[in-house]
C-alpha cells in the first residue's frame, strides 16, 4: 500500500474568502489528507490575530462535509518547505487568480525546489466567479462600511463587520 498523499495549502487567510474555500475544496478532493497552513506571517500586519484565523477556517472546513474530514487546520511561523515536511506532505497547493500571481508563484515555486525537491508545487486555476476576490480588498470594502457578503461566508462576514465596528 502507498502512502497517503498529503498536501500543504498555504496562507494568511485574513479573512478566509470564498475563493481560498473553493481551492481548499478542490485540493481535498484530489488528495489523501490537505493541510491548511495559516501562516503568521511578520511581513503583513493581520486584521485576525493568528487564533481567529484558524477558527475561522477550520470552520469553514467542517461545513465541507465529507471532504472537510480529510483537512486539518495548522498555524506555521517557519519555512513553508519545512512545515511541509513535518506534515509529510509531497504537494504545495497554490491558487492563482490573475496573471499577476503567477511571477510570484513561480519564483515561490522554483525557490522551494532548490530546498526541497522532494516536494511539487501544484497551482489551481481560481474557479471564474473567485478570480478578483483578495483577502486585502475584502478587508478595505468591509473597513469602508461595504458589503462583503458575496466574497465570504456569512460567518466571515458577521466577523469583518465587528472588526470595522470596533475602528
Amino acid at each position: 500500500m502507498s502512502d497517503p498523499l498529503v498536501g500543504i495549502y498555504p496562507g494568511t487567510f485574513d479573512p478566509i474568502t470564498n475563493g481560498h474555500t473553493d481551492v481548499i475544496q478542490r485540493a481535498a478532493r484530489m488528495l489523501d489528507k490537505l493541510v491548511v497552513g495559516v501562516a503568521i506571517n511578520i511581513g503583513k500586519a493581520p486584521l485576525f490575530s493568528l487564533e481567529e484565523r484558524l477558527e475561522m477556517v477550520k470552520l469553514e472546513a467542517l461545513d465541507m462535509g465529507e471532504v472537510g474530514q480529510r483537512i486539518e487546520v495548522l498555524g506555521f511561523d517557519k519555512l513553508l518547505v519545512d512545515f511541509a515536511k513535518n506534515n509529510n506532505a509531497s504537494v504545495i497547493i497554490r491558487g492563482l487568480r490573475a496573471v499577476s500571481d503567477f511571477d510570484y508563484e513561480f519564483q515561490m515555486a522554483s525557490m522551494n525546489a532548490k530546498l526541497a525537491p522532494d516536494v511539487e508545487t501544484v497551482c489551481l486555476m481560481a474557479s471564474d466567479r473567485h478570480q478578483f476576490i483578495a483577502s486585502r480588498l475584502v478587508k478595505e470594502i468591509s473597513v469602508l462600511g461595504g458589503d462583503v457578503g458575496q466574497f465570504v461566508s456569512p460567518r466571515v462576514r458577521e466577523q469583518l463587520e465587528a472588526k470595522a465596528k470596533k475602528r
